[in-house]
C-alpha cells in the first residue's frame, strides 16, 4: 500500500463503479463511491476503511486501476455504520 501524504486521499473504487460505463453514466450521476485506503496527515474528516461519495471529476489515476488520488475537499459526504 502507498502512504499518502498532505491533503491527499487514496480511493479504491467499490465494484458497481469500476465499470467501462463509469464516464457515461456520470453524465446523469458524476458521484462516485469508494473506500478509503490511505489518508496524509493534513486530512481530518476521513479515516481508511469509511466509504465515501466524491465528484467524479476531482479523482486521479493511481499506481492501481481500481485505486483513485483525490483531496479531501473533493468529498461530498462519508457513509454512516458501513
Amino acid at each position: 500500500m502507498i502512504k499518502a501524504i498532505a491533503d491527499r486521499i487514496f480511493v479504491r473504487l467499490e465494484p458497481q463503479e469500476k465499470t467501462s460505463h463509469l464516464i457515461i453514466d456520470s453524465l446523469q450521476n458524476p458521484r462516485v463511491i469508494g473506500r478509503v485506503e490511505s489518508v496524509g496527515e493534513r486530512v481530518n474528516s476521513v479515516k481508511p476503511g469509511d466509504k465515501i461519495l466524491f465528484h467524479l471529476f476531482d479523482e486521479l489515476p493511481s499506481h492501481q486501476k481500481d485505486v483513485v488520488v483525490l483531496r479531501e475537499n473533493s468529498i461530498l459526504g462519508v457513509f454512516e455504520n458501513e
